[in-house]
């Protein structure tokens, strides 16, 4: 009986020890006990030498069956031809040739406005007048004088036509009617310069001067400006290099970064002078300003086609490499064979144009070559490689 309850006690006692936790790393450190620390490193260490040994063994093994384990991995690409634009930017303003500041031709007050800010006006609208200071009066005596001078006349041709009178008497008739119109239409002319008219259609954008003021001729004397808005164009300079590219009626694209707006136009005019201090010339692209939107001075973003290749073939700029000559080159793959092993060669070329990322290629390349992408770098001329993958485009 003293035994089966030996055998009793030790079946629980090694039970409560199968149950109990294993301590973590961090709960044995707590305890700072050397002979729990030190166990437990044992144990690490005896651990990690059998998982190094396994790990050695497996390595061996991938070594010996992975035969291509020294051959470069690449992705290529093949060169297609395709149609390339190229682009010049630059920066213009917006201008209008018909901006004017309007003056009076002669002095006097200003008798009478009859526009304001912000009206539409067409062309010879009145838009105020100057005292005349009694000009009118003197044009009516002169127009009633030139009336008496050309009854006189008409009465004395008739009188001369019937052989009636004498030659002089006619010759003077008609000299004083003459004399007389001639009077009354140079004081018209005169007096018309006390009218202010508008000089082509558009816009009071501002009045200066308000009833009352005394004006005259000069700096300072403006009293109206004038905008026409719907006849607008953006002027900007061109560096000389480009005079064979850049000519009249060519396509340009303007973007207004202020209105967020993008719209396509064309050079209408192209400057024939050469600035001697920016070696440039000029050029206008003509604006559409429907919706009066588009105000002078504005600025503008220009993207000009200044060269165009039909049959182009673009190529990453980061693939190209340059020797010690100079010359820069590629890597294309040649006897290329069913596992994708294939050798690159290096290939000299010459570009072009560049347009973003992508630069142009015009010599020594053709369309179908495949083309080193990844790797294009890391390889030699006449190595093994081995194709992961074929591009199908490089630029859309």
């Amino acid at each position: 009986m003293k035994n089966i309850y030996l055998i009793f006690l030790t079946a629980i006692i090694l039970s409560a020890c199968s149950n109990k936790k294993e301590l973590s790393v961090d709960e044995i450190l707590a305890t700072s006990d050397i002979g729990i620390i030190n166990s437990k490193k044992v144990e690490i260490d005896t651990e990690l030498e059998k998982l190094t040994t396994s790990l050695n063994k497996l390595n061996s093994k991938l070594n010996s069956l992975n035969k291509d384990k020294n051959t470069p991995l690449i992705t290529t690409f093949k060169a297609q031809e395709q149609v390339f634009d190229h682009f010049i930017e630059l920066q213009g303003n917006v201008q209008t040739k018909q901006n004017v500041l309007v003056y009076p031709e002669v002095p006097g007050i200003l008798k009478k406005v009859f526009v304001k800010e912000g009206q539409q006006v067409v062309k010879d609208q009145l838009l105020a007048i100057i005292d005349d200071g009694g000009l009118s009066q003197q044009v009516l005596l002169l127009e009633a004088n030139e009336q008496l001078a050309k009854t006189t006349f008409e009465r004395q041709k008739r009188l001369w036509d019937q052989k009636i009178g004498s030659e002089m008497q006619f010759l003077q008739a008609k000299t004083s009617y003459s004399s007389q119109k001639n009077a009354t239409n140079q004081l018209k002319q005169q007096l018309g310069k006390f009218t202010i008219n508008a000089p082509f259609s558009g816009i009071i954008d501002d009045v200066f001067k308000e009833k009352g003021t005394v004006v005259a001729p000069g700096q300072g004397a403006e009293i109206f400006r004038i905008i026409n808005l719907s006849e607008m164009y953006i002027e900007t300079d061109v560096p000389e290099n480009y005079i064979t590219s850049i000519t009249k009626d060519k396509m340009v694209e303007v973007n207004f970064p202020i209105l967020g707006e993008t719209f396509n136009s064309t050079i209408r005019q192209v400057g024939n002078f050469i600035n001697p201090s920016n070696r440039s010339f000029k050029i206008e692209v003509g604006v559409s300003n429907l919706e009066g939107k588009i105000k002078p001075n504005l600025t503008a973003k220009l993207k000009l086609n200044d060269y165009t290749n039909q049959h182009a073939i673009l190529i990453p700029q980061s693939i190209i490499s340059e020797n010690a000559k100079g010359q820069q080159f590629i890597y294309i793959v040649k006897d290329k064979k069913e596992n994708n092993l294939a050798v690159a060669e290096r290939l000299v070329i010459e570009t072009g144009k560049t347009q973003g990322d992508f630069i142009e290629v015009i010599k020594n390349l053709t369309s179908d070559t495949e083309i080193i992408m990844e790797g294009a770098r890391s390889v030699k001329d006449g190595q093994t490689v081995k194709v992961l993958t074929i591009e199908s485009e490089t630029n859309d």
